[in-house]
């Protein structure tokens, strides 16, 4: 393709504080994170849930490491308006198109944060009656948690840094980078 030229750190110099995750080990963790959903699912349906937007990036490339058939669906909820924290309130946006009941749900995000929008999401789904459900996550903040969560599937752990990339973003700009980088205290503060 001509003229390709994929956002890089080095496009917006001076928005990025230091990358954290490369490409390379965002997709070599994804392929891990599949075989352990194969395995733990082997003879069994799965249904894959985005939570939009976020993890829209992750959604995509865990679904193309599976070597087997799975639906994906996706839900959009909201808790952080157009701040940096969660605000505890959530809100769904847009709603699961299939019917979960007796289903084996995998909950597919991008980063978990305080678990305060994810705990919400996850009784909500229980809710619903399905066979499980268990969270997918790329990125987990574990000093930031206010809830516990159960996560069975965890990509990295990270610090407390506003992170920007592979789907992430802030203001809606930095989503497409494909790597997961801080964000310069100066871009938010």
């Amino acid at each position: 393709m001509a003229g390709f030229r994929p956002v890089e750190p080095q496009h917006i110099d001076g928005d990025i504080e230091k990358v954290l995750l490369t490409e390379a080990d965002i997709q070599g963790r994804l392929a891990e994170l599949a075989a352990d959903i194969e395995r733990d699912y082997e003879g069994k349906d799965v249904l894959l849930v985005g939570v939009l937007k976020g993890a829209v990036m992750v959604m995509a490339d865990l679904s193309r490491h599976l070597s087997r058939h799975v639906e994906i669906d996706w839900m959009a909820i909201s808790s952080y308006g157009s701040g940096t924290r969660s605000s505890g309130v959530v809100r769904i946006l847009k709603d699961l198109d299939t019917d979960i009941t007796d289903r084996h749900v995998v909950v597919v995000e991008d980063i978990i944060d305080t678990g305060l929008t994810l705990s919400w999401l996850v009784s909500n789904l229980q809710s619903r009656g399905p066979a499980s459900v268990e969270i997918c996550t790329m990125l987990r903040k574990p000093e930031a948690a206010k809830t516990p969560v159960g996560v069975k599937y965890v990509g990295f752990d990270i610090p407390s840094s506003f992170v920007v990339g592979y789907g992430l973003d802030f203001a809606e700009k930095y989503r497409n980078l494909r790597v997961v980088a801080t964000l310069a205290p100066h871009m938010y503060s």
